[in-house]
């Protein structure tokens, strides 16, 4: 295939990649072509190329992602190379495969507040982009100035943060598009004071999610004016298993991999939830964790 020739110019390229260690879960199949592009410009040549028949998928770290077991009939973009990160000021500009913890730090380094939460989220800013992802009552759009992002046509689009509907764990950024980069508006703080709330948010995180486990992060949304943990826990659920996944025991709404689930296993438990919460309760639970089928 002479299009897929043509990627090994801009990046790395390999066949029938295992998707489970590039998850924070740990479970899944394979992707039939995985894509490292070398740099932005490398990725906005690749992507014309690419067959429009093909299916485009884009992974980060896969904190947030359930891969089915089988195959992913995709080209996989693998965003790690995308990993810089620049302080002009008190503007900070990130890459999209530049995990979020590390965005984090630098901005406290630099004594820039207004990401902290971030140092909680396993994720990377393209991810984190997508899905707005938030944690302690913050967002990743609160302090977003700018997005930039390339089409399947290659064409390179820069957008004001205020032009791009977005609300809870949702960004309404185009199906063909990938986030490339972001760029944060913060502000000036004591260095030391932006740590202290650092680490009073990651303490919390360790003591109240199964961090010793490998997971996907929250499972499902939180319902309005309710929590999906709270829902999962009055159900019963708590430490209920389904091959080698369970619903964690110490936060309901997160599942765990015991050592030897797969993602059958995993997405039973979360049809299982469902219809609990659903019978007893009323509500339907809407899953966060992005679901990756084998004919995707």
């Amino acid at each position: 295939m002479r299009w897929l020739e043509a990627l090994t110019h801009l990046g790395t390229v390999a066949e029938r990649v295992p998707l489970a260690p590039r998850t924070t879960i740990g479970v899944g199949g394979y992707a039939r072509w995985l894509f490292r592009p070398a740099s932005q410009a490398a990725l906005a040549k690749a992507l014309p190329l690419v067959p429009p028949e093909i299916p485009v998928r884009v992974l980060g770290r896969g904190s947030n992602l359930l891969v089915a077991d089988g195959e992913i009939a995709a080209l996989v973009v693998d965003m790690g190379g995308l990993h810089g990160i620049q302080v002009q000021g008190t503007t900070l500009i990130a890459e999209a495969g530049a995990r979020m913890g590390r965005v984090a730090s630098i901005a406290a380094a630099h004594g820039l507040g207004g990401l902290e939460f971030m140092a909680t989220i396993p994720g990377t800013i393209g991810g984190g982009a997508v899905m707005n992802a938030g944690a302690f009552g913050h967002e990743f759009f609160d302090r977003l100035q700018e997005l930039v992002w390339i089409t399947r046509t290659g064409a390179r689009v820069r957008r004001d943060a205020r032009e791009i509907p977005h609300g809870y764990r949702h960004a309404a950024i185009p199906a063909d598009a990938i986030v490339v980069e972001a760029r944060f508006a913060l502000s000036r703080d004591d260095a030391q004071a932006i740590r202290a709330r650092m680490r009073a948010m990651r303490d919390k995180r360790q003591r109240t999610q199964p961090l010793e486990r490998p997971n996907c992060g929250s499972v499902f949304k939180n319902p309005p004016g309710d929590f999906a943990a709270r829902l999962i826990e009055a159900a019963g659920l708590k430490g209920l298993r389904i091959g080698g996944a369970m619903i964690s025991e110490r936060h309901a709404n997160f599942i765990v991999n015991l050592g030897h689930a797969t993602a059958a296993d995993v997405r039973a438990l979360i049809a299982r939830a469902q219809e609990e919460v659903k019978r007893r309760f009323g509500v339907q639970l809407e899953p966060e964790v992005r679901i990756w089928e084998e004919a995707s």
